[in-house]
């Protein structure tokens, strides 16, 4: 059963999943999840979301990073940037922002990882 962050709960911080989740209330902050994220027609996000897949109801105003397939689906409002292997828009939905896909997205359990060692290379180079 996926980790359900209710239409009545609102978070503000940063929200770390190894399994899948559903949010139907409000997140303004980061997420990173391993798994799958849904974003339920009452939910929103503003901030930052990297994860496996994701499937969009509600409104984001985040930068978006998925390592597989984004769904945008047709009562979806995005804005933002977005990175993603795969991206399927359905009619209806409004997306606002830039768009990068293909072979652009690296494993996200080690994104962070690299990023600061390559900060640090770049520091004693």
């Amino acid at each position: 059963m996926p980790n359900h962050i209710n239409s009545d709960t609102v978070i503000e911080g940063s929200i770390k999943a190894k399994g899948n989740l559903r949010i139907d209330g409000k997140l303004t902050g980061t997420l990173e999840c391993q798994g799958r994220v849904v974003i339920g027609a009452s939910g929103s996000v503003e901030g930052e979301i990297r994860c496996e897949n994701a499937e969009i109801e509600g409104s984001i105003k985040a930068n978006v990073v998925v390592s597989e397939l984004l769904s945008l689906k047709t009562t979806a409002k995005v804005q933002g940037d977005i990175v993603t292997k795969k991206l399927a828009i359905e009619p209806g939905a409004s997306f606002s922002g830039s768009c990068s896909m293909g072979g652009v997205v690296k494993d996200i359990s080690n994104a962070g990882q690299q990023r600061q060692e390559e900060q640090r290379q770049e520091k004693t180079a």
